[in-house]
């Protein structure tokens, strides 16, 4: 993509990855119009993400509060939809109510509570992150832990129980980890009926996850292209 400009290199990384996406939905049997793109804009300019927007993205994902709000307040435009993709710590709740529509990495009873410490006009939507490897490093609930944290979602008043997030633990095949999510969502599903989400996949193997019955993929440098 050398020698283009920015609008042509995420223009040309956007049809490359909805591609991709496309084969591996056809491959799956299921409608791409079935899986969400959270183009993951982290440490790229406020500027990156309007021109996503003019090219038609629909959802941006950003890891660091100090960095989402003050990037959401910068645009020009409305109408993204913004998630928090990255670990939340508890002293944060309230910020980052100012500006994601979506939070992904809710692991703990405690952080509810801390997001339950702050009134919103309309409850935010929120998936439980699980821990598919039971390394707490990598953030995520133990499978043990699911169903307290998703009793604690689902009684939220400031947040909103949509469905499941996970990595893919180092290590272990994709397909074989995502699989096991797909499962664990569809049991979480037998006592949530509404938490129909799946955040799963990222650049390296979000077609696992699409086989696997992914509603989100995460995708980053597959779109942005990698920071110098």
């Amino acid at each position: 993509m050398a020698g283009t400009n920015r609008v042509d290199e995420l223009r040309l990384g956007l049809e490359a990855t909805r591609e991709r996406i496309d084969h591996a939905c056809q491959q799956a049997g299921r409608s791409s119009n079935d899986v969400t793109v959270v183009v993951v804009t982290k440490t790229y300019p406020v500027s990156d993400v309007e021109i996503l927007q003019e090219l038609g993205v629909t959802d941006v994902g950003e890891n660091k509060d100090q960095e989402a709000g003050p990037k959401r307040e910068q645009m020009t435009h409305q109408g993204l939809r913004w998630h928090a993709v990255g670990q939340v710590q508890s002293n944060k709740a309230k910020t980052v109510t100012q500006w994601a529509d979506v939070v992904h990495s809710v692991d703990r009873v405690s952080l509810v509570k801390a997001f339950d410490r702050v009134v919103v006009p309309t409850p935010i939507q929120a998936l439980v992150q699980v821990s598919l490897d039971g390394d707490p490093d990598r953030g995520g609930c133990m499978i043990a832990d699911l169903a307290v944290v998703a009793e604690a979602l689902a009684g939220s008043s400031t947040l909103s129980l949509a469905g499941v997030m996970a990595v893919a633990p180092l290590g272990v095949e994709p397909s074989r980890a995502f699989g096991d999510l797909w499962n664990i969502s569809q049991r979480l599903q037998g006592a949530f009926p509404q938490a129909t989400w799946i955040s799963a996949g990222m650049t390296q193997d979000f077609e696992a996850a699409i086989a696997a019955g992914a509603t989100h993929v995460r995708i980053g440098s597959a779109i942005l292209g990698n920071r110098a």
